[in-house]
């Protein structure tokens, strides 16, 4: 657990995280590190809370596969984080920037009360949580979702929980 002072608050974050991606056509690989690998074309739920807890916050993470240039192979062509009342999309036509509620903003860019930092690290955008939510997208294929342990069983979706 790691824990600092925010807005004169002391918060407190857990120290272990399980981590998920997919990449490329999209290849998987899901919290408990089970791997698959899934052609499809639609949006995708990633991960969300299916059981709640009235201690945790509301997520939900979608991925929306493409063809890359066959009809027989995808690839994840932009994700949206929903979080706090609000909808990040992370397109893979839109280099370097994020769409908020779908208007265009450039990075970095912080929720108004400091709960949500959106960035750029190295390739990636970053979307990151005051509770330790951690999603990055490259702008091409390859989507990361890092959820505190303090979500264990609680998460749905391809990741898995």
């Amino acid at each position: 657990e790691r824990c600092e002072v925010v807005d004169g608050q002391p918060t407190c974050f857990q120290g272990t995280v399980s981590t998920c991606w997919a990449t490329s056509e999209p290849h998987y690989k899901t919290f408990d590190r089970k791997t698959f690998n899934f052609m499809g074309t639609c949006t995708y739920t990633l991960t969300k809370i299916c059981d709640l807890d009235p201690t945790l916050p509301v997520f939900s993470i979608e991925a929306k596969n493409e063809h890359r240039g066959n009809q027989k192979v995808s690839y994840v062509g932009s994700v949206t984080v929903r979080v706090y009342d609000i909808t990040v999309a992370v397109v893979r036509s839109e280099d370097g920037i994020v769409r908020i509620d779908d208007q265009l903003v450039n990075l970095p860019y912080q929720h108004g009360d400091r709960k949500i930092s959106i960035y750029r690290g190295g390739q990636e955008a970053v979307i990151e949580t005051d509770f330790g939510l951690i999603v990055t997208y490259d702008w091409q294929s390859q989507v990361t979702v890092s959820a505190p342990s303090t979500y264990a069983s609680t998460l749905c979706g391809l990741c898995g929980n």
